[in-house]
This record gives structure tokens, sequence and C-alpha cells, in this order.
């Protein structure tokens, strides 16, 4: 069975809840806190391992309790957690992210042990067997992507990078990429225009597609566009439901559009799909605490 390697973050967030995101100087009393498994690589896997994908792991916890939890989460959804090390000199990394009355939110990453992920293993042929996809983030130093991408494209493996969060792209891990997906700040960042509607994200997809194979943009409430090198853009609009919370959204997106482009799906249908389950992922309450708080 072709797998998806995922090359990236784990994380242990903190989630608050509170009527506003604070100002500079400001204190906010807030109404509740739980904790998760995060960090965009373990989103993705999870979600890609959910989707129906086989999913193998690369990446680094601390040798503590919440690298312990989340080498239990990732193991509990099937995915292969034998290439994770756990680092007795470094912490885990963490987020803290404050949820808003209107259900949306902003977030602190502390990499921690992601920075510091084993790459000499990236050039063990038991870690690429049966790999047909490479899915890289940017919550890991940019090294470590290249490096996961120059492997990948030796043994003719797809690379997908999701450009989040946004960061300034070698040439040499651009000539990587045969599949870009961004959101609408990382597509301003990385082509120059403003995304305000589906229109300018089609716009931005089309400019992409000149430097990357394929591309896709999502661009939140709006929709999503996407554009193969030497072809039209096309969009879908964002799928109405009820906004419950957009925490995770991304990663549900990335994870079901990786499953069906290795299922052998097209990008259109990949984007279909991972638009439509991205929105029921929206519209739903949070899963109840996947972590008790740690000492």
């Amino acid at each position: 069975m072709s797998k998806i390697l995922v090359v990236g973050s784990l994380h242990h967030d903190t989630m608050l809840h509170a009527h506003h995101r604070p100002e500079k100087g400001e204190t906010v009393i807030g109404s509740g806190c739980s904790y998760k498994f995060g960090g965009k690589g373990g989103n993705q896997a999870v979600s890609a391992a959910n989707a129906g994908a086989a999913v193998r792991f690369v990446g680094a916890v601390g040798a503590d309790q919440q690298g312990r939890f989340l080498l239990s989460v990732l193991a509990s959804r099937g995915v292969d957690i034998q290439h994770i090390k756990a680092l007795p000199q470094v912490p885990s990394g963490i987020s803290v992210a404050i949820m808003d009355a209107d259900n949306d939110y902003g977030a602190v990453v502390v990499s921690n042990a992601n920075n510091h992920i084993d790459t000499a293993q990236l050039s063990e042929d038991v870690v690429w067997q049966q790999v047909s996809m490479l899915l890289l983030q940017n919550e890991v130093p940019a090294a470590i992507n290249l490096q996961a991408a120059h492997q990948a494209k030796k043994r003719g493996v797809r690379v997908c990078l999701n450009a989040a969060p946004a960061r300034t792209l070698s040439t040499d891990l651009q000539a990587a990429i045969d599949l870009l997906v961004v959101n609408a700040v990382e597509a301003r960042e990385l082509s120059g225009m403003p995304i305000d509607n589906l229109a300018a994200a089609c716009a931005a997809a089309q400019a992409l597609s000149h430097r990357f194979p394929a591309v896709v943009v999502t661009a939140g409430e709006h929709g999503v566009a996407f554009c193969q090198s030497g072809q039209q853009s096309h969009s879908l609009p964002a799928v109405q439901v009820q906004l419950v919370s957009t925490h995770g959204a991304g990663d549900c997106f990335m994870g079901v559009l990786c499953t069906a482009l290795l299922q052998g799906q097209t990008l259109a249908q990949a984007v279909a799909q991972a638009n439509q389950v991205a929105a029921e992922h929206v519209s739903r309450q949070p899963a109840l605490p996947d972590a008790l708080p740690t000492a």
C-alpha cells in the first residue's frame, strides 16, 4: 500500500477561550482551557490517516509527558511512529492558542524538539519504503524541509508543501515542490497579490502555477482555487455551513487532499473532497480534550 511520509511538527496545544484576544498590554479573563494534540505535521498526519491513508512520520518530541502523549495519539490513529525520536535534552514542542467569541483564533508556537529532527534518517531507504508522497509544512526549519524534499526527488516521490506559516522559500526548495498549498495570507506573501475574494485567489493560483507544477489556494469563507501549470485556474465556493470553530481546518484539508491524490483522484476531485470535509470540520464542536493538564 502506498504511503504518505510526513516530516513535520508535533506540538502539545493549550487552547484558551476568551471573549476576545488581548491587545498589547491587555489582560483578558478567559472562559475555558483545554489541552490537545497538535502541530501542523501531526494534525495533517492524523487527518490523512483518518481519511484512509497509510502514514509514516519523521519528527522529534521531548522525552517528557507531552512527548509520550503526542506519540500515543499518533499510534492510536495508526500512524507509523518508529522514526520519531524522543530527545532527552529538549522539551516537546508547544503552542498556545486563544479562541475568541467569533470562533476564530490566534496562536503562539514554541518549536523546541521540532528544531532538532534527525535528518540523517532521511537518507535511509527504510524510511521511504512504499512512500509515494512527502508532505511538508513550515513549522520545522527550512533546512529539514529541503533535505527531505531532496531525498524524495531522488526516489521519484511527489513533494507537497503546505507553506504555513508564511516564510521565504529557497530556490532549491521551490524547485523540488510538486504541489504547493497556501492560504490567503501565504499566497499573498508568495505572489504579492492581495487575496480578498475568490477571483483574487484564482489569479494568485494562476500566477504561482508558473513557479510550481500545481497550486491550491484556500481562501477561507470565499472558497478554494487551484491551478496546474500551463492550465487555467479553477475555483470552488466555500461550502455553506454554520461556523463553530476554524481551528485545525487547514490541516484537515491537507490530510484529505493528499490522501485523495494518493488514491488516484485528479487535483479537481481531491480539492472538492478536501473542501467538503474541511467544511464539515469547522461546523462541528471541537472534540473533547485529548490530554489532561501536565505538570
